[in-house]
């Protein structure tokens, strides 16, 4: 729902052009860092604070590091009619899944699908930019990914051997905003712990426990236990089941083989993920698809609420009120996060926010 405006507040071009200029310093062709930039700040639009211009220091620390490469050659490595594996070589994970989207809308425009799995990523940001790329185009998106870093154990254990492994989906519709579901299978994705972290905030009991099973809720001390899967053994077979579709499918790191992006600047962490583009026009008259997503959105927002509940939401529809409002009245840079900024334009040697 729409946010206060009593936050500090900077307009995203304010913060895009900040990020284009960090990433070019570190070596970024101006257009890669132009790309990435606008897909972080598009993040910060639609409230996935955890994902936009506060990862950029740790992504610029990366790349200091040699970690990831910033002149990758993103290539199909193999590919049939409705499918196709893209390597990232190891680039910005935002510039390989950028590309890897346009090939799945190319092969659904031909086969009415397409199905591209990818290696040799990095972290990406959240799962709705991808899975909203084919809208345009009046597909449908899907989007999988293995996490950058481990923080579930299988049920019962407490080897931490599974990540967040989103998933999401974006449907087009005609008159309302896209259905755009974007969760994790944990009930917090790490990004929020860490963004609860800085901000010096606790966590609601719930998001994760410690080794003894009992709640944690301080963000400083998440190395003493791990995330909570949603649905208890549901999730972690939903993670479980994304984890080999994004990753071992394709060649790319699971499970024990995930490299922490956290904690370790220069390995490479060979990302895995899959978007899927599915042509609504080979299954539907598109219009009136879209007018069906419509009035099955219209009847659940109608349908009867139970008392204390003052409205039903379907989900994209807090992302799309936050997009509108942030749209407006700018981004929320807390002065924990603003300091961190001011701290790596200095260090780069580059003009801060302003």
């Amino acid at each position: 729902m729409p946010e206060s405006t009593e936050e500090p507040r900077l307009p995203a071009a304010s913060l895009v052009a900040f990020i284009s200029r960090a990433l070019t310093k570190v070596g970024l062709p101006d257009a890669d860092a132009a790309t990435v930039a606008g897909l972080m700040v598009q993040a910060d639009l639609r409230g996935s604070d955890g994902h936009g211009i506060f990862r950029l220091p740790q992504y610029v620390r990366r790349i200091r590091a040699g970690g990831l490469n910033v002149t990758p050659q993103i290539r199909v490595v193999q590919e049939a009619d409705a499918m196709a594996l893209v390597d990232g070589d190891n680039g910005m994970g935002h510039l390989v899944m950028s590309r890897a989207a346009e090939v799945a809308v190319e092969k659904a425009k031909r086969s009415g699908i397409g199905w591209v799995g990818v290696r040799q990523s990095n972290h990406a940001g959240p799962a709705a930019l991808y899975a909203m790329m084919p809208l345009k185009h009046d597909m449908i998106g899907i989007y999988m990914a293995v996490g950058s870093a481990n923080h579930l154990p299988p049920w019962g254990g407490i080897d931490l051997l599974l990540s967040t492994n989103p998933i999401a989906y974006a449907l087009p519709a005609l008159e309302e905003p896209p259905l755009v579901l974007d969760m994790a299978t944990t009930v917090a994705a790490y990004g929020k712990v860490k963004t609860k972290a800085q901000r010096g905030e606790t966590m609601p009991e719930g998001w994760m426990i410690d080794y003894q099973g009992k709640p944690l809720t301080d963000p400083r001390r998440a190395d003493e236990g791990f995330l909570l899967p949603i649905g208890e053994y549901k999730g972690y077979g939903l993670a479980l089941i994304f984890g080999l579709l994004a990753g071992t499918l394709n060649g790319a790191a699971f499970g024990r083989y995930v490299v922490d992006f956290n904690r370790d600047d220069t390995t490479t962490t060979n990302t895995g993920h899959v978007i899927i583009a599915l042509d609504v026009a080979r299954f539907s008259p598109v219009e009136s698809f879209k007018r069906g997503v419509d009035s099955i959105v219209r009847d659940m927002r109608a349908s009867r609420r139970m008392e204390g509940v003052e409205r039903i939401l379907v989900p994209g529809e807090q992302s799309h009120a936050i997009w509108q409002e942030r749209s407006a009245n700018g981004v929320p840079v807390g002065p924990a996060l603003r300091a961190e900024l001011d701290k790596l334009a200095a260090a780069l040697g580059i003009e801060p926010l302003a």
